[in-house]
């Protein structure tokens, strides 16, 4: 037996989340993890080895740095990294909401461990 149907409403969910760097589960879909969160000035230099990554913004704007120069994205636009690629994402004028999908493996830091990273992490 399956499990019910989820439906999840984004500024909802996005509304409940008061800190940043720290992604929650909406959702997963085979092996993929949906995950929401918000971002705040500039992140990590980081990269994933197997996994690659999409970042949807839904609102704000993000900067995604990259070692052959940065990418803005708006809200409604999405970036994907392929694994291997070194990233750095920073949220541009304050704070930037996004929705991530990748691996329900990837973690939040890849290669780098620092204090933002984040092992285990909260369901919605």
């Amino acid at each position: 037996m399956s499990a019910a149907p989820a439906k999840v409403n984004i500024a909802a969910a996005l509304a409940g989340i008061d800190d940043h760097w720290n992604p929650r589960i909406a959702a997963e879909v085979n092996g993929t993890q949906v995950k929401l969160v918000k971002f705040a000035g500039r992140f990590d230099w980081h990269s994933h080895a197997e996994e690659d990554e999409l970042f949807l913004v839904i609102s704000g704007t993000m900067r995604m740095h990259l070692r052959s120069g940065a990418v803005d994205v708006g809200p409604g636009e999405f970036i994907t990294i392929p694994h291997g690629t070194q990233h750095c994402p920073e949220a541009l004028d304050g704070e930037c909401a996004v929705m991530l999908i990748e691996p329900a493996a990837t973690l939040n830091t890849g290669d780098t461990i620092t204090d933002r990273t984040r092992k285990e992490l909260q369901r919605l």
